[in-house]
């Protein structure tokens, strides 16, 4: 495939390393005071050498020329072949060729004694015929393409055996006991009839000779683990276990297993059989996000099998013909999840304007296998790439042609001028098929690129700043957004990177994937020899790189999952760059970057101008924030109330730099439909600001300008409460001093959710109003007069006077202050204007308590009193009326109560089957003040309730309660009561008297009107009430008698009702 031939020496087999041709051993007598016991037979392999103390020198026995020879044919010859080719072989031969046959590669043994994938390093070399891992060793064949088949990929002929499949190696590849290792120590021992009986892999069983693999893959087995995992949705680990048989394709491919590929298109095909695909599509319903993530696992994967630069072109044309094949089925997942991104092809430039297309049925159907699909037109033939990844020195010619000049910095320099995404696919093709050192050096060109572009981007914007700033917008110049892309190229780079970069247990560096289990440890190692800049590190680079991608300003995506997924890789890419323990020089290279994204412009997401549609950048600034603050807190500080806008929240004026006066805020009212996210974008920039008032604690200038920065830029109204909650705690330790300066922030956020919720519902309204007095409270006496003075801008009145002005001159208040008697009246006399105000505005919600709060102050509780009477004749209901009267007879006001009860009994209207109603109570209430009052106001207050009460069993009950007792008990200065029970026969009573006998009669007729023999019984005891009222005038007994007898005569066709009525009444 080369171009001069530099990339074939890359990538052809490399020799025989000196490890795969040992031709002695450590002395079994080294260790063992016995000797071995496999001495006599050839000696033992390379075992027992792991057995060797660290830092010891064993003696070293050469092998026999037996033990040479059979090493030599097991190594180029299947056992299988050897039967065939050899009539009669020695029985000895026979053995020790047998014996160098089984695999020693512990780490190829693990990796097919399951199809989980257990993370951490390869074991190495575990028979005297096995070498290094790849990653090792450097560049080595595919296992199928360098040894002939049967044998094993470290070079002995032999083959996994069936039997060894998901479940054999369940507990790991780490323990002494497991069987490969036991079966090891008895081929070094001699006792090769033994292994078998320990689960060892059986060279017989395996791939044959004309399989294309050399170990043999279970391919049923594969299919039916993946169909089950499917089966369970996303119960039961499943996705875990179907993560884990990816992360066993990747182990292969690193390993140049051929069966990685095949693996893996296994897993496609039970994939694409989903039933839940076709289920999805009928129901027109999204895939769940957990499944949707695997099958981007999957097309990611795709794309490094097909760009594996050491593939045969008839392999890649298969792969190809085949993804082709699942992308054009219906239900195959698209790439973004809901829509048809009219994305760039994988092979092209990136372009330096574009837009999305506002017609969604113009753009092309790409699924999670197009990215994958339109890999073939890459190719690894390219000089200059080749170049790059053969070597660390390669750097400009002396002479350089015109054509050359743009492939090196000014540095001298490589540069590779690819469509970003896709130059970092070749990093994770070439990472995943275990060329780790060609990986890195095609990161560094690629960074060395991105840096390039970042300074002629900045050049571009010194022209631009004047008109950009005066605009106040700009355009996207991206099209595609690098965090949260399909072929996740930031998160590729730093991988590569840290990768070079990471300790094992031991203090060593190592190559292999990250162990999940414990929080990896960095050290910086220099970038390879030939670059300028020698106090580079890669450890560095990758924080630069990882900061330049989560920098650059981007489009949002469209729909849910696109959206989601942006937030998602943001944040793992954030939590990864928590792992790095910031020392100086990663310090330096934050600060620098930092700088460059602050002046980027609209190539930065932290520049100046930026896109309303323009991802926030919130999450990114509270990681740097926090990483800068000990540093260089100017700096943190300015970055972090730079990013603390959300423009498409804000018109596109107010979309620039919150430093320049004339960007004006426009609260847009309605959400933005198509960003699914805000919610959590807007939590995240909740979390910034929190961030910072935090760290502001007692900086009264950097206080004030975050004050500004959250009025300006947060537009809900429970989140500024939650940061007015989480200042306010902050500032009240309850173990230190109140901190006055963030207590006040808190106040002046609790104030501006006052203002931005008083005209608007919100079902949190009455706990925000109590904070907020209890937040002026712990301020002071001047914050509680503040918000009184002020009550119109802040609270309705009712809240202004059944909360708050109450709140403020409580006891507990009092109390709390320490208030003398001048701020006690001071706070009282502002609640009085308060509750006049209100009760004024809104007289029938306000009047009780402004009467409350005025009733110390006799020039107040007049006027407010004065306001409910006026108010009385407009639109106060008889129940706040009578609620009023109720409060005035308790203050001592019993005549003031009489005219309010009046007022509100011309407000009410009691019908005749009404027997429960509410009002019942005070019209009973009202009656008996009338009554105790004296004659006179009961005969005023008779009429109204012979006018709105028609129910005749509360007549009856008032008529009842006023025979009772005399009238005039109440005890009023000046007069007196006659002591005289009042006669039904006079007035006022007798009006009372006949609207009830009026009432019952009305009852009775409509009653009779649908009345069921169920409640005849209940209309017999109605009629003995009745009978109570009507006997009491002297001629009582004759009007019930006449009664009955037209009931008699009108309803005679109920004869039964009737039958009980004469048994009753005769």
């Amino acid at each position: 495939m080369a171009d001069g031939g530099e990339r074939e020496e890359l990538l052809s087999p490399s020799p025989v390393s000196p490890a795969k041709r040992q031709c002695s051993w450590p002395s079994p007598q080294a260790h063992h005071p016995r000797g071995s016991p496999g001495a006599a037979g050839g000696g033992a392999g390379g075992v027992g050498s792991s057995c060797l103390v660290l830092g010891a020198r064993p003696h070293l026995q050469p092998d026999s020329l037996l033990d040479c020879a059979a090493k030599t044919v097991a190594e180029k010859w299947a056992y299988e072949r050897v039967e065939e080719r050899f009539e009669r072989i020695p029985e000895p031969v026979q053995r020790r060729i047998v014996y160098w046959s089984f695999p020693r590669n512990e780490r190829e043994i693990c990796m097919y004694s399951s199809f989980q994938y257990r993370g951490g390093p390869g074991a190495g070399a575990a028979g005297g015929a096995a070498g290094a891992s790849p990653a090792e060793e450097g560049p080595q064949p595919p296992p199928g393409a360098a040894a002939p088949a049967g044998s094993a990929p470290g070079g002995v002929a032999a083959g996994a055996s069936p039997g060894l499949g998901a479940g054999a190696g369940a507990a790991g590849c780490g323990g002494e006991g497991l069987p490969f290792r036991r079966g090891i120590r008895l081929l070094d021992s001699g006792s090769v009839e033994n292994v078998l009986q320990v689960g060892a892999p059986d060279p017989t069983a395996g791939a044959s000779i004309d399989d294309e693999n050399c170990w043999h893959l279970d391919e049923e087995q594969v299919k039916e683990q993946v169909k089950l995992f499917l089966s369970q949705g996303g119960y039961c680990g499943s996705g875990k276990q179907l993560n884990s048989m990816f992360a066993k394709v990747r182990e292969m491919l690193r390993m140049r297993d051929s069966n990685g590929a095949r693996m893996l298109t296994l897993i496609t095909e039970q994939f694409v059989a989903d039933p839940r695909l076709t289920l999805w599509r009928q129901q027109g319903t999204n895939m769940t996000d957990k499944c949707r993530q695997l099958w981007d696992e999957l097309g990611a994967l795709w794309v490094c099998i097909i760009l594996n630069p050491h593939c045969k072109l008839e392999e890649k044309s298969c792969w190809l013909q085949q993804l082709q094949k699942w992308s054009d089925l219906d239900v195959c997942p698209l790439e973004d999840g809901n829509y048809g991104h009219e994305l760039p092809n994988i092979t092209n430039a990136l372009p330096q304007s574009a837009i999305h297309s506002p017609d969604s049925l113009s753009r092309p159907r790409r699924t999670v296998f197009t990215r994958a699909i339109e890999g073939r037109e890459l190719h690894w033939q390219d000089s200059h790439l080749q170049r790059i990844i053969s070597s660390d020195v390669y750097t400009a010619p002396a002479c350089q042609r015109e054509s050359e000049r743009l492939l090196f910095n000014s540095q001298g320099q490589p540069l590779w001028l690819e469509h970003v995404p896709t130059a970092c696919a070749r990093v994770d093709a070439l990472r995943s098929h275990g060329y780790p050192k060609e990986a890195l050096r095609l990161t560094v060109a690629i960074i060395n690129t991105l840096r390039l572009q970042q300074q002629r981007q900045l050049e571009i914007y010194k022209h631009q700043k004047k008109e950009l700033l005066q605009r106040g917008t700009t355009t996207i110049t991206n099209l595609e957004g690098w965090v949260g892309h399909p072929l996740d190229p930031i998160d590729c780079l730093f991988l590569t990177l840290t990768e070079a970069c990471r300790l094992n247990d031991d203090g060593y560096l190592e190559m292999s994937d990250m162990n999940e289990s414990r929080p990896p440890v960095y050290q910086h190692v220099p970038v390879a020899a030939g670059s300028p800049n020698s106090s580079e590190s890669y450890l560095s680079l990758a924080l630069e790189v990882a900061l330049m991608g989560l920098g650059q300003q981007r489009l949002m995506p469209e729909g849910l999952y696109a959206q989601d997924k942006v937030c998602r890789n943001e944040e793992q890419l954030l939590s990864q760059l928590q792992e790095l323990q910031l020392d100086d020089e990663l310090v330096q290279t934050l600060q620098k970057q930092c700088i460059l994204l602050l002046e980027g412009g609209p190539f930065s997401g932290l520049g100046e101008v930026i896109h309303r549609e323009s991802v926030p950048m919130h999450t990114f600034a509270k990681y740097l924030f926090s990483a800068l603050l000990p540093h260089d807190p100017d700096l943190s500080y300015k970055l972090a109330l730079r990013a603390m806008r959300l423009p498409v929240l804000e018109n596109s004026a107010s979309a620039g730099d919150t430093s320049h006066p004339h960007h004006m805020v426009s609260v847009v009212p309605s959400r933005y439909p198509r960003w699914f996210t805000l919610g959590h974008l807007e939590s995240q920039q909740c979390e910034l600001a929190s961030t910072m008032l935090t760290a502001a604690k007692g900086d009264t200038l950097r206080l004030r300008t975050i004050l500004e920065a959250i009025q300006k830029h947060i537009h809900s109204s429970s989140l500024i409460f939650k940061l007015a909650q989480d200042a306010f705690k902050i500032a009240t330790p309850t173990d230190s001093s109140t901190d006055s300066t963030l207590l006040n922030v808190a106040l002046e956020l609790g104030l501006q959710v006052m203002r931005m919720t008083l005209s608007t519902l919100n079902w949190r309204r009455r706990e925000m109003v109590r904070w907020l007095v209890t937040c002026a409270t712990e301020v002071g006496v001047r914050a509680l007069v503040s918000i009184l003075q002020s009550w119109y801008t802040l609270f309705t009145p009712t809240e202004a006077t059944s909360i708050v002005a109450a709140t403020a001159v409580s006891h507990t208040t009092i109390l709390r202050l320490s208030l003398d008697y001048p701020q006690r009246e001071e706070l009282a006399s502002c609640a009085r204007t308060l509750a006049l105000q209100c009760a004024m505005k809104d007289p029938q919600s306000c009047a009780l308590s402004a009467l409350t709060l005025c009733e110390k102050d006799h020039i107040a509780f007049e006027a407010a009193y004065q306001i409910a009477i006026d108010a009385a004749a407009g639109g106060m209901t008889h129940s706040q009326l009578f609620t009023i009267a109720r409060y005035m007879e308790l203050r001592g006001y019993p005549l003031r109560a009489f005219k309010l009860a009046s007022l509100a009994m011309s407000h009410l209207n009691l019908a005749y089957n009404q027997d429960t109603h509410p009002a019942i109570n005070d019209v009973l209430w009202a009656c008996a003040l009338s009554h105790s009052l004296g004659k006179n106001e009961l005969a005023a207050l008779i009429p109204l309730v012979v006018k709105s009460v028609h129910c005749a069993t509360v007549l009856s009950d008032i008529l009842r309660r006023c025979t009772v007792t005399a009238p005039g008990l109440a005890g009023i200065p000046g007069r007196r009561s006659s002591g005289k029970l009042m006669s039904t026969d006079k007035a006022p009573l007798r009006q009372l008297l006949d609207a009830t006998i009026n009432a019952y009669i009305n009852t009775t007729h409509s009653r009779l009107t649908h009345i069921s023999p169920r409640h005849y019984g209940e209309f017999i005891e109605f009629l003995s009430k009745a009978r109570e009222t009507f006997l009491l005038p002297q001629d009582g007994h004759l009007q019930f008698a006449q009664f009955i007898d037209n009931l008699k005569q009108i309803y005679k066709g109920k004869k039964k009702l009737m039958l009980l009525v004469r048994e009753r009444f005769g």
